[in-house]
């Protein structure tokens, strides 16, 4: 599937889970600029010919004459999802041990018409097949899943089921005011909802990166009825260090925080952050600064509070669950779907 076809797919999708998501067609349709005839048209569509079925197809007619025979294909597909980690030459030569021949491009082409032609894609549909049958893993099936979660969870495309999930947290290097010194922001981001908290400081510890989630995260999570789960960081001094002496970690210990750190010498360590960071730049530090010459940091915080909240319940986000919503919509929207859920599975 090309990145084109991709694209179409993922914007036609994106209406089908808002709506789902709202439980109101007519509301979904409007934030996404979409008319009802055209958001029905999509769920048939979906309902008869699953996702695929939402790609524009082309009326030509391929030519079968140079296909593999159906075996061979059934072969690869099926190689394919149970060693999802072997590339097309590998492919290729299993399958030679076992009487078929074909090249590495014709390994190729079977997952190209199958949608199978990436590590990530093989391994969704693994994933796929376990969900539906609860097959029995292998040792080298587990260990490609597990690597795929760290790989999504480093360059940013984060599993997050609800908020608080999985929180986003970074330090962002602000820049020297005059009798100040260097400022440092503390941020953290709900990886479902995009909320996010910034805070201030003229030092980049631990006590700063605690302070920002005991001051302004765990109280909103207490307010809003939820609660902070898991957070991940990169592998800076301030959040790692040695468990029983580390400020950092022994406050997500006492809270019952899971903490996950991004790989190693990542060179996209946090992505979600990495573009909150990008955005607060623009949007808001590289403007205010044109326009004020501020005389301490507590002014300068508390022009930064008036942006957070404004980015949080006026600005509108594209987010994979923001769908065009605030981010603050967005983490209210999840609550209530969360909680229906919850009390759903507990009275199955």
């Amino acid at each position: 599937m090309t990145s084109t076809q991709q694209k179409i797919i993922k914007n036609k999708l994106g209406l089908l889970n808002l709506a789902e998501e709202l439980g109101n067609v007519s509301r979904a349709c409007k934030v996404m600029g979409y008319s009802r005839d055209t958001f029905y048209r999509y769920k048939q569509a979906v309902d008869e010919g699953g996702l695929e079925a939402l790609v524009d197809r082309s009326k030509r007619k391929p030519n079968l004459r140079n296909r593999v025979a159906q075996e061979i294909e059934d072969a690869i597909v099926d190689l394919a999802i149970n060693e999802p980690a072997l590339g097309q030459v590998r492919v290729a030569n299993e399958l030679r041990h076992r009487g078929f021949s074909i090249s590495g491009a014709g390994v190729r082409g079977v997952w190209m018409r199958h949608g199978l032609q990436t590590f990530k894609h093989r391994l969704k549909a693994l994933e796929k097949k376990v969900a539906e049958e609860g097959i029995l893993l292998t040792e080298g099936q587990i260990q490609a899943l597990e690597r795929k979660k760290v790989d999504d969870e480093t360059f940013g495309e984060i599993e997050t089921e609800h908020p608080g999930y999985l929180g986003s947290q970074d330090t962002f290097y602000v820049g020297t005011m005059k009798g100040v010194g260097r400022i440092y922001q503390q941020t953290f981001v709900d990886t479902y909802s995009k909320v996010a908290f910034a805070k201030l400081y003229t030092a980049k510890t631990a006590i700063t990166a605690a302070d920002l989630l005991n001051d302004r995260v765990l109280p909103f999570f207490e307010a809003k009825g939820g609660q902070l789960l898991r957070v991940l960081t990169d592998r800076g001094t301030e959040f790692c260090g040695r468990m029983d002496e580390h400020p950092y970690q022994l406050f997500l210990a006492i809270n019952d925080i899971d903490h996950t750190k991004t790989r190693v010498k990542s060179p996209q360590t946090n992505g979600i952050c990495e573009r909150f960071h990008k955005t607060i730049l623009q949007e808001f530090y590289q403007v205010t600064f044109r326009k004020k010459l501020y005389r301490d940091l507590e002014e300068l915080q508390q022009d930064l509070d008036a942006w957070i909240v404004r980015y949080n319940e006026e600005r509108t986000h594209q987010g994979k669950m923001c769908c065009g919503r605030t981010p603050m919509a967005t983490f209210e929207d999840g609550m209530k779907i969360w909680a229906e859920k919850s009390i759903g599975e507990v009275a199955a």
